[in-house]
């Protein structure tokens, strides 16, 4: 079982430390500001909400609870809206949210909210009014088949980094979650790895950024065409030609980190693109 120790972000609010994964499940600049600059704001939910009778929202790795807080927070501000949020959120460890209530964590949210997220880690569904959320607990490569097809308005990808957890990152699993995107959905997540942006086009996705929040780097937003997305730079799109974009790849969808790691490496040794170092060395001289 996963150790998971409180870890203060710079913004004030708190997440997990794991020792599993030697990582922070947030952005250490702001759990909270993450997940709405990160995953609320681009995927124009609150825009959607005023349009639409219903928004449904597929969070993979749930974790805290942030994400999904970040999303009904947002709906729940909004004077005009009458839409109903659906939210079907995956989630491997479902100590991470029950610990989370136990450590008062969530009530950086409105009671209200806290509640629907103290319900969820308890029952695993909660229903209310306008709102519902169902948790499934187990590995998000099986238990994505119980999420609907092209059922999506957004889809949240917040898994811990491609390094320490390729199994979400690989073209197969990225395919399962485009293939639950509606056609003019969004697919957002923090990562601008040049292999997940290679695994999401292979999906059949355009990729797009969104500006840097709280780091250097961009995160990425994909969509289906004829979405119009802000575009990535041109030093984001020299990596994609170079061996960092061969993407993860893990065709049974039941490889072990160590498997889908090495099965990359492999691949990237016999490439003939040339490797990222080349296109650093070649910018630092320029």
């Amino acid at each position: 079982m996963d150790q998971l120790s409180l870890f203060a972000t710079e913004d004030g609010s708190i997440t997990f430390w794991s020792e599993t994964y030697q990582e922070t499940f947030h952005s250490s600049h702001g759990a909270k500001q993450e997940a709405e600059a990160k995953f609320v704001i681009p995927t124009q939910i609150a825009q959607k909400a005023t349009t639409q009778t219903q928004l449904n929202i597929l969070d993979v790795c749930y974790g805290l609870g942030y994400n999904s807080a970040a999303a009904i927070a947002c709906i729940s501000e909004l004077p005009q809206s009458t839409a109903k949020l659906h939210i079907i959120a995956l989630e491997n460890n479902l100590e991470v949210p029950q610990k989370a209530i136990a450590s008062g964590l969530v009530n950086i949210w409105q009671p209200a909210i806290a509640q629907i997220l103290t319900v969820a880690a308890a029952e695993q569904n909660v229903i209310t009014e306008n709102i519902s959320l169902q948790l499934l607990i187990g590995d998000a490569r099986q238990t994505i088949s119980q999420v609907p097809t092209k059922w999506a308005d957004a889809i949240f990808l917040d898994p811990f980094s491609p390094p320490r957890c390729p199994q979400l990152w690989t073209v197969e699993f990225i395919q399962l979650l485009a293939n639950c995107l509606k056609p003019d959905g969004y697919l957002v997540t923090y990562s601008a790895s040049a292999a997940v942006r290679t695994a999401m086009m292979q999906a059949g996705l355009q990729i797009g950024a969104i500006a840097p929040v709280g780091r250097k780097s961009p995160s990425t937003i994909a969509a289906f065409a004829p979405t119009v997305l802000p575009p990535i730079s041109e030093h984001e799109a020299e990596f994609l030609k170079t061996r960092a974009a061969i993407p993860y790849r893990d065709q049974a969808l039941t490889g072990t980190a160590a498997e889908i790691i090495n099965c990359r490496q492999a691949e990237q040794n016999n490439s003939p693109l040339p490797p990222s170092s080349s296109l650093r060395k070649s910018q630092k001289q320029s």
